[in-house]
């Protein structure tokens, strides 16, 4: 779709580091500079220049006087501070979403949601995060609400490099799945009650497995 293929060149530095960041290839608690980044992606300073404002609003990446960059590390206390936020503003989203979704946009729900099963089946967190980056994506677009989007926008990083992390000593990926799953589902046959529903598990289910983490860090 238009809204998921055409990029800026700021975007695409956006959604190259964003991915590095969330998949760790770029650790917590790496220091790294402008001019550095723009030679690893191969991109000018400045759409370089806005995507670290970008993180950095979000979350990603702390921009330190002087010293550089810093990918931002990983805090769990701060992540059950997030998924408070989160809970409230995703519930909306995705009510808005089953209800707003137009015939054309429901059956890449559908597939995504095979996809994300078929990621889970063959243990492949990394194929499974970039679906449920596109998942969450058409969710904001299906839900028609920008400031709703920008919010959602503001922890969705957060949330799946915490999940990249660690889903694999606290969680089972295919439960995780099965649960995006249903809510794609739900979104595609325009179940707003059963859309929020399979949220609320879900968010339940990423609570207990933050928490879990307590325990292994």
């Amino acid at each position: 779709m238009t809204e998921l293929t055409k990029q800026t060149k700021g975007e695409r530095a956006y959604a190259m580091l964003e991915e590095q960041i969330v998949t760790l290839q770029l650790p917590p608690g790496q220091l790294v500079s402008e001019k550095m980044l723009s030679d690893h992606l191969g991109l000018g300073r400045t759409p370089v220049r806005d995507a670290i404002k970008q993180l950095s609003r979000e979350g990603l990446m702390v921009i330190l006087p002087k010293r550089g960059i810093m990918i931002s590390e990983i805090d769990v206390l701060r992540q059950l501070e997030l998924l408070e936020a989160r809970r409230e503003i995703e519930r909306y989203v995705v009510g808005a979403a089953a209800r707003r979704c137009k015939a054309g946009e429901r059956s890449r729900f559908l597939e995504l949601a095979d996809l994300m099963l078929e990621a889970a089946a063959m243990h492949d967190g990394e194929g499974f995060l970039k679906l449920d980056k596109e998942f969450n994506e058409r969710i904001l677009i299906a839900a028609r609400n920008r400031y709703a989007s920008a919010m959602m926008r503001l922890v969705q990083g957060l949330s799946r490099r915490f999940f990249f992390a660690h889903h694999q000593s606290t969680t089972s990926l295919a439960e995780i799945a099965r649960l995006h799953a249903g809510i794609a589902e739900a979104i595609a046959r325009r179940q707003e009650r059963e859309a929020r529903e399979w949220l609320d598990r879900l968010i339940e289910n990423v609570e207990t497995f933050t928490r879990a983490t307590l325990d292994t860090v």
